[in-house]
């Protein structure tokens, strides 16, 4: 063998033996040009061919399997048969991962999971070597270099962006490798498009935006007016609009937008809010006030305009019709932004306690001594202001009255067979004990700022008037009377205002009023009787705040007796008489103000007065008690169910 060209021809293991048998030493086949040509040679036997020429060392994985062909037209010295090495491999699916002193032979798919060596600059591994290369990207986002990219990756490499440092990863070929950075490095360049904000002076930013895009989709079937790079964003707060995109848009946008910025010849716009939450009416005397406040601050800054500011209220719609410059109509609409919101609502749980306890106690004798029944001769006896009085008793018997009444009558007193005297004895004994509880407990939901009132009473009449005409010959004309009718029973007034850190101002009215079943000389009509409180407090949300407290404790003690005769122990309750009363009342109010801020928490409230209703009235059914014999207590529907009205009883109607 000379040091010119080798010849491997036809049969490849044949040619590959007598290659083998050829070689003097593994250095001087190192230093020679090879011309490979190959045919159907067992990939394997290239494998060893390529070890001796380039002095490698190969583990061969058991999966690299195949029938190799070469055809060579120049002589290749043991670099470059290495890299036809390497393509040979990569056709047929296998690659070549360096592991220290030796190369591993591997199947693509299990290549870039192996330590294949990770590059940092351009040429520093060449060929179909698999490499993988970290590239630095300076001016657009890795992430949107991927979907560009992956087309011109194999299905065996790897293509990943990293968003934390905006780097691209990637595990391919060298010379694949090297062509993508190339690509990379042509796309990664920095731009001229900017973002311009364009303050505007009498246009709305959101309609210049809205006819700018109209410009840029244009009409169909026509070229678009405008660049479909360009970008545009109003910013209601400051009435401006950024522009982005190249140069030249830029500058053509920015002259249109300087077009549409002019201020307008007649008074300015009219439009039409509809409003979600507040009041058209309510909202009107706000603006009202700050349309005029903004126009004499603008007063020798612009040029007056023509018809000024006019804003109308519509309350069937709810909605707002306002004619004003594009200025001031954007103050305004600033206004009615943040006046326009949902308010909270407040839920005032209320417990109203009443209680009046009232006990008295009676003890009394009475005596009665006369000469003749008849009226003439002495009289003697004792009569207090007592409830049951002993004459009373001795003109008639029943007549005792309330309480123990013992007495003892008799008609003649003999002595020495001659009537002295009728004599009678009257003993009063009375206790008595009563108490009354009226307990209320009204619920109220009001809006933040807004009165709510509760009445639950009777509506009972009295009497401011009458006329009579009495003293007419023909006796009275047209007789009549005027009455006022009042409510007497339980009313709550709340009005609560919401502060922050979720505290409430709560300013309340209640009032508990009744009609006195006690009758007191002199009194022309009805007497009521009435329990009221006037105040403001300041409560946390749930909590519970109460006003009121002991009202009166009223003690009476009433003694009546005989001179010197009562005061004798023991033997002095004969001739006396002991009352004693107490009354005692006492009115408490407790107040709970719960904030709803959204509709979750006004449903979990709902449904929890709802739940127990319908509770209330399962118990009653499952009790038995019925209105009639052929009907049950009416019970509510399962909460959510779409109607407040129970369909249980339907097929019994």
């Amino acid at each position: 063998m000379n040091n010119t060209n080798r010849s491997f021809p036809w049969r490849g293991w044949l040619a590959g033996l007598v290659l083998l048998l050829g070689l003097g030493s593994q250095a001087s086949l190192r230093a020679e040009s090879v011309t490979l040509n190959l045919k159907d040679v067992d990939i394997n036997v290239l494998i060893e061919t390529v070890a001796e020429i380039s002095g490698r060392n190969f583990i061969v994985d058991p999966r690299v399997k195949g029938k190799a062909t070469v055809i060579s037209s120049r002589p290749m010295d043991a670099e470059e048969v290495y890299q036809v090495f390497l393509s040979i491999l990569k056709v047929h699916g296998f690659a070549a991962v360096p592991a220290g002193q030796v190369v591993k032979i591997v199947p693509d798919v299990s290549a870039k999971q192996d330590a294949i060596p990770t590059v940092q600059r351009a040429r520093q591994v060449r060929g179909d070597q698999m490499v993988t290369r970290v590239v630095q990207i300076d001016n657009v986002a890795a992430a949107q270099l991927v979907p560009i990219l992956r087309p011109l990756v194999p299905q065996q490499g790897h293509l990943a962006a990293y968003p934390a440092t905006n780097v691209l990863i990637i595990s391919d070929r060298a010379d694949n490798v090297e062509r993508l950075v190339t690509i990379i490095h042509r796309i990664d360049q920095q731009s001229d498009s900017e973002i311009e904000v364009i303050p505007l002076q009498h246009a709305s930013a959101t309609e210049v935006v809205r006819i700018l895009n109209a410009l840029k989709r244009g009409q169909p079937g026509k070229q678009p007016a405008a660049a479909g790079g360009a970008v545009l964003i109003a910013d209601e707060r400051t009435n401006s609009v950024m522009l982005g995109g190249d140069r030249a848009e830029r500058l053509r946008l920015r002259a249109v937008i300087t077009h549409l910025d002019t201020p307008l010849e007649r008074g300015g716009n009219t439009h039409v809010l509809y409003l979600k939450y507040a009041k058209a009416e309510d909202l009107l005397k706000v603006l009202t006030g700050v349309s005029s406040s903004i126009e004499k601050g603008q007063k020798g800054k612009v040029p007056p305009t023509k018809g000024g500011v006019n804003i109308q209220a519509d309350a069937a719609a709810n909605a707002l019709v306002i004619t004003a410059p594009p200025d001031v109509f954007r103050s305004l609409q600033s206004v009615i932004r943040q006046l326009d919101v949902r308010r909270a609502q407040v839920l005032v749980e209320a417990v109203i306690a009443e209680v009046t306890a009232d006990k008295a106690a009676e003890l009394g004798v009475q005596w009665r001594a006369t000469e003749d029944t008849s009226g003439s001769g002495g009289i003697g006896g004792t009569n207090f202001d007592v409830t049951t009085s002993i004459n009373t008793v001795t003109q008639n018997p029943l007549a005792t009255g309330n309480g123990l009444s013992l007495g003892y009558f008799e008609g003649t007193t003999s002595i020495l067979g001659n009537d002295i005297l009728n004599l009678g004895a009257l003993v009063k004994v009375l206790a008595s004990d009563s108490g009354s509880n009226i307990l209320s407990t009204p619920t109220l939901v009001t809006l933040d700022n807004e009165e709510a009132e509760i009445v639950v009473a009777q509506n009972v009449p009295f009497i401011t008037g009458q006329f009579t005409n009495t003293g007419a010959a023909s006796g009275a004309t047209n007789p009549f009377q005027t009455i006022q009718r009042q409510d007497v029973g339980l009313t709550l007034k709340v009005k609560p205002q919401i502060n922050e850190g979720d505290s409430i101002r709560l300013d309340i009215e209640q009032e508990s009023s009744s009609v006195s079943q006690t009758a007191i000389t002199g009194a022309a009509d009805i007497i009521t009787n009435k329990r009221s409180i006037k105040t403001s407090v300041m409560v946390a949300d749930r909590q519970v705040v109460v006003l009121g407290g002991l009202i009166d404790d009223k003690l009476t003690e009433n003694v009546q007796k005989v001179p010197l005769l009562g005061d004798i122990p023991v033997l002095g309750y004969l001739f006396k008489s002991q009352r004693t009363s107490k009354v005692k009342r006492n009115l408490m109010v407790f107040l709970r103000p719960v904030i709803l801020r959204d509709a979750v928490t006004e449903t979990d409230v709902s449904a929890g007065k709802y739940n127990f209703m319908r509770a209330r009235q399962l118990q009653k059914r499952e009790a038995g008690v019925n209105l009639m014999p052929s009907s049950e207590v009416p019970v509510l529907p399962e909460y959510g169910s779409g109607s407040l009205l129970s369909t249980e009883d339907d097929g019994e109607q």
